[in-house]
């Protein structure tokens, strides 16, 4: 199987993993889940994360035909829509982006100017749905759980599983958000333990356990087979949903939760100034 290259790029303050993807032969690239910086404390948003993205794609002189979201993310912002000014390429996310926008268009009491169809996209991917990437076969795999949206892209020999998977030694992604279900998680999980256990797997963000010195973004199918702590091969789906559900209910809200979801619904696009020139993000108040 065709391997393609990848580079990841680090964003300390969210523990998140972009990637640049692509295709040596023909320089095709994907970018994966890149981030807006955004200070909450002053509602400032910059481009360093998405500039180091920019640099690396023009050095690199790489053509970029997709920008990727795995899923909408609650900890950090998209920059897709700066990078797709900057470097060209279709915004992309699951079809089942329109069950987050039902649930979060609700919560921030969106309107009817909100549209529910994930039009904000270029493209929604389908289940099974196959593509190229350059000369590289690839295709997109529906693996929710922790949120309904959450789609798997295997490249050539690498899967870029955004929160469906964490490093081993991490275990899984919480299941307590709207339309998150942890026996779904652990399905999902199994669908990806079909793959080679050689397939690379990138993921989306490292905590960096006790007793590791290091963030890590990369492992094996097979790794996560044989090690992962909560979703190893004979650990049970009910044992799984056990420890899930216990683990998620001692968990405080992500401190990006209401800015990052009501832009990544949205494919990242902020929302339209006011007739003052500013633009503003809601916070419902006693909701969550």
């Amino acid at each position: 199987m065709t391997s393609p290259e990848v580079k990841a790029f680090f964003d300390a303050a969210s523990n998140t993993f972009s990637y640049v993807v692509w295709d040596a032969a023909t320089h095709e690239a994907a970018i994966i889940d890149s981030v807006l910086d955004f200070d909450p404390a002053s509602g400032r948003t910059g481009h360093a994360s998405a500039d180091a993205i920019v640099a690396f794609v023009q050095d690199m002189l790489l053509s970029v035909k997709w920008l990727i979201e795995t899923h909408v993310h609650a900890d950090h912002l998209s920059a897709a829509p700066y990078l797709q000014k900057k470097l060209g390429g279709t915004i992309a996310i699951g079809e089942h982006i329109v069950d987050v926008q039902m649930a979060f268009g609700d919560l921030f009491n969106a309107g009817a100017a909100f549209q529910r169809d994930g039009s904000q996209f270029g493209h929604l991917f389908k289940d099974g749905e196959r593509y190229r990437l350059g000369n590289i076969d690839a295709i997109a795999l529906h693996t929710p759980g922790h949120t309904p949206a959450c789609m798997t892209h295997v490249i050539g020999d690498a899967a870029f599983v955004g929160d469906t998977l964490f490093m081993p030694d991490y275990g899984s992604a919480r299941c307590d958000f709207p339309g998150g279900d942890a026996a779904v998680l652990y399905r999902s999980s199994r669908r990806l333990f079909e793959l080679p256990d050689d397939t690379r797997v990138f993921l989306c963000h490292d905590y960096k356990p006790s007793g590791r010195d290091t963030y890590e973004h990369a492992t094996t199918i097979g790794e996560q087979k044989r090690n992962n702590i909560h979703l190893r091969q004979d650990v049970s789906e009910q044992e799984f949903v056990q420890l899930r559900t216990t683990r998620d209910a001692t968990l405080a809200m992500p401190r990006l939760l209401l800015p990052s979801v009501q832009v990544n619904m949205c494919a990242g696009w902020l929302p339209a100034p006011e007739d003052n020139g500013i633009r503003y993000l809601k916070l419902p108040l006693d909701a969550l």
